[in-house]
C-alpha cells in the first residue's frame, strides 16, 4: 500500500518496439503499486498503441544473448503531449529499442532536460545508450550491459564494470543497472532517489511456481516485492535451488483466446523438499498454464491449505485460482479469478466477483485475488496492504 504527504509522484517510461519485455513490464507496474503514476510513451505513437517487446536471455556457452518474441506493451500516454515540468523522474528500459531511441532529437530532448534539473533517471541494460547520445554520462560513474561499454567510455562516462548481471550504480541523480536481473536493487534506488521511504518490509513471501507459468504474473510480483526489502522464494515440486521453470507469454492478439509465445526461463530458489510453510508470511501463486497441473499435487494442495488455515495473506491470480479451488479453500469466499476459470470458482463454493475491468482486484480476508496481469498493481498493492508494507512520499 502506498501513501503520500504531498501531491502523486509522476514518472515517464520511455518505451519503443522491441525493448526488453521484463524491463519495461516490472518497473511500469511495481511503480504503480508503490503509488507513482507512470506515463508509458513512444515516439511516434499515441495512448492506446503498443509497443512490441524482445525477451532476452543468456543461454550457457553463447557468446550473446538470444531474441524471442514478448508481450504486446500498451502505451497509456501519448509521446507528443508530454510536459517535462509535470513529471518526477524518468526510466528507459533496455533491449533492442534504445539504439534507434538513441537517434530521435525529440528523446534526446526529453532525456536533456532530466538530466539538466536533476530529476532522478534511471536507465537499464541497453538503455544507456540514449543516456550517451543526450551527453548525459560525461563525468559520470555508471554501468550497462557489457557491449555498451565502448559507446559509454567514449561519451566521457566512468565504466564501472558489473561484476554480476544485478550489478546497479547511482551517481548523484542517475541510476543505471546492467540488465533486469538487478531490478529489484535498480527500483529500489529509483524509488530512494524520488524520495520514497519504505517501511513494514522484513516480510518473508513464497511463490508457488511451475512449468509455463506466466511469464509476467511471476517475474513482475517477485521483483515488486524484493525491490521493497522482502525476502521473496519461488519453488516447484520435483525441482531444486538453481533449477529453472520455462515460462509462457499469454496476449490477446485478435483470436477467442490468448496467445502462447516462449517467456523467459525464472530461476528457483530454495529446494521444494523440505520446505516448511512457518517460515514464511505469505503464499503467491501465478497464473498461466501451471496451475492446472499442479492443481493435482497432493503436496501442493497441502501446502496452500496451511498458508489458509493459518490465515496467512495468500495471492492468487489468473490461473492460480484453479489450484484453490482444488485445495477446497474457497468455500465462502468472494474471489475473482481469469474468465474461463469461473467454473471452477463458482463450483468450489466461492461467490464469483465479475473482473471489470479485466485489471480488477479484490481482497476478502486473507485472500487476494486478481484476473490478469494488468492488474499487477492493484494485486501488489493489495497484498502489501495486507503485509502492512508502505511506500511513502
Amino acid at each position: 500500500m502506498a501513501s503520500s504527504k504531498g501531491e502523486q509522484k509522476r514518472v515517464v517510461l520511455l518505451c519503443g518496439d522491441y525493448m526488453e519485455d521484463y524491463e519495461a513490464m516490472v518497473p511500469f507496474q511495481a511503480l504503480q503499486a508503490y503509488g507513482v503514476a507512470v506515463d508509458a510513451v513512444c515516439p511516434g505513437k499515441k495512448a492506446g498503441d503498443f509497443c512490441r517487446t524482445a525477451i532476452h536471455e543468456l543461454p550457457p556457452g553463447r557468446q550473446t544473448y538470444s531474441e524471442s518474441r514478448g508481450h504486446n506493451f500498451t502505451l497509456n500516454a501519448t509521446f507528443d503531449e508530454i510536459e517535462f515540468s509535470k513529471y518526477d523522474g524518468l526510466v528507459i528500459p533496455g533491449g533492442r529499442a534504445p539504439e534507434y531511441l538513441a537517434m530521435n532529437a525529440s528523446v534526446l530532448d526529453l532525456v536533456r532536460k532530466f538530466c539538466d534539473s536533476k530529476r532522478p533517471i534511471a536507465s537499464v541494460c541497453h538503455g544507456q545508450l540514449v543516456l550517451a547520445a543526450a551527453d548525459s554520462v560525461k563525468g559520470r560513474k555508471c554501468t550497462a550491459f557489457p557491449p555498451v561499454r565502448p559507446v559509454l567510455i567514449a561519451a566521457g562516462a566512468h565504466w564501472v564494470e558489473p561484476e554480476t548481471m544485478l550489478a546497479c550504480v547511482v551517481d548523484g541523480n542517475l541510476v543505471t543497472a546492467a540488465t533486469y536481473e538487478g531490478h529489484p536493487e535498480f527500483i529500489r534506488l529509483f524509488v530512494k532517489a524520488l524520495g520514497g521511504n519504505i517501511t513494514g518490509s522484513d516480510k518473508r513471501i513464497l511463490f508457488l511456481c511451475g512449468d509455463y507459468m506466466e511469464d509476467y504474473e511471476v517475474t513482475v510480483p517477485f521483483q515488486s516485492l524484493q525491490a521493497l526489502g522482502c525476502h521473496v522464494d519461488a519453488v516447484c515440486p520435483k525441482k531444486k535451488a538453481g533449477d529453472t521453470c520455462p515460462t509462457a507469454v499469454h496476449d490477446f492478439e485478435g483470436d477467442q483466446t490468448y496467445s502462447e509465445k516462449p517467456g523467459h526461463a525464472f530461476t528457483l530458489t530454495p529446494d521444494y523438499k523440505g520446505l516448511d510453510s512457518s517460515n514464511y508470511d505469505a503464499l503467491v501463486i501465478p497464473g498461466g498454464r501451471a496451475p492446472e497441473y499442479l492443481a493435482l499435487d497432493e503436496t501442493v494442495i497441502a501446502l496452500v491449505k496451511q498458508f489458509m488455515d493459518a490465515k496467512k495473506p495468500v495471492a492468487s491470480i489468473c490461473h492460480g485460482q484453479q489450484i484453490l479451488a482444488a485445495a477446497d479453500v474457497l468455500k465462502g469466499k468472494k474471489c475473482t479469478a481469469y474468465p474461463a476459470v469461473k467454473l471452477n470458482v463458482v463450483i468450489s463454493g466461492a461467490t464469483w466477483l465479475e473482473p471489470d475491468p479485466i485489471h480488477r482486484c479484490f481482497t476478502d480476508g486473507n485472500l487476494v485475488t486478481g484476473a490478469a496481469w494488468p492488474g499487477h498493481p492493484e494485486f501488489i498493492s493489495q497484498l502489501m496492504a495486507l503485509l502492512g508494507i508502505r511506500v511513502s512520499f
